[in-house]
């Protein structure tokens, strides 16, 4: 195990980034969370707080200096996220940072979908950044599908992409991955991680409303496009890196009670 000083978590505010900032506290390592805003929380342990919108970038200089490695877990549907990874790059160069790992998505490079596309142009613009780069791609978050369901169930019909499969890995589990590759030296490109399971759209629905207590009826919809039959294909699959250990199933149970839908 490589010896590091302060490790620098972006997006440390966010579901995956607080995950990995927690689990590097526990290990008594300095980190420090960049986020647009402050970390928040209770207790003696607590990151050293940088509100720096990749954005704009300011503050950015500050955040990084004696920064030994950065986990960049920043990230937005939005867009943005190939300039923000740009200042970040520019900023870890001239800090002297020594390595920079960041999280990426199975398929970025076979679904074309605008998201994954702008986080394929980060990887590239990781891997030509002079430092020493290490990337991981993993499938879905349980977070991210109890989402998407949730919103669904706003209404009284649900739509499902017909044909669609997932394979929902722990965000926990993800964290203890990006921990122990900042850990290590520079890694490239490394195996994807992938969760234990591959479900149907349609299953992942019915087990997130039967979990929360809600009734509504799943609809199938063909959805049309090249993302749509891409996914179809399983192109956001990794079976062969089924590594992950927590089911969906258990995710929902630890979560029993909460509410599905509006």
């Amino acid at each position: 195990m490589t010896v590091t000083t302060d490790i620098l978590v972006t997006g440390g505010t966010g579901t995956l980034g607080r995950a990995v900032v927690g689990r590097l506290l526990d290990g008594g390592l300095g980190v420090r969370s960049l986020s647009r805003h402050p970390h928040t929380g209770t207790g003696r342990r607590r990151p050293r707080s940088y509100a720096v919108d990749l954005r704009d970038g300011t503050g950015l200089a500050e955040a990084v200096a004696g920064v030994d490695t950065v986990v960049h877990c920043a990230s937005t549907p939005s867009g943005g996220d190939t300039e923000a990874a740009g200042r970040l790059v520019e900023a870890a160069r001239r800090a002297g940072v020594r390595h920079l790992v960041y999280i990426s998505i199975v398929g970025v490079d076979r679904i074309p979908l605008r998201y994954y596309r702008a986080k394929l142009a980060v990887e590239r613009l990781v891997e030509q950044s002079g430092l020493g780069w290490t990337v991981l791609r993993t499938t879905q978050f349980h977070d991210l599908l109890l989402r998407l369901v949730r919103t669904g169930a706003r209404s009284p019909v649900v739509p499902l992409p017909a044909g669609t499969r997932v394979q929902p890995v722990d965000v926990g589990e993800v964290a203890d991955r990006l921990v122990e590759l900042a850990l290590g030296g520079p890694a490239g490109h490394v195996a994807d991680m992938g969760g234990p399971e591959v479900l149907t759209a349609g299953e992942v629905v019915r087990m997130t409303l039967a979990a929360g207590g809600r009734h509504r009826l799943p609809l199938p919809v063909w959805l049309p496009g090249p993302s749509a039959a891409a996914l179809r294909r399983g192109e956001n699959l990794a079976p062969e890196h089924a590594v992950g250990r927590r089911t969906y199933a258990e995710f929902l149970a630890e979560r029993a009670g909460a509410r599905v839908g509006g």
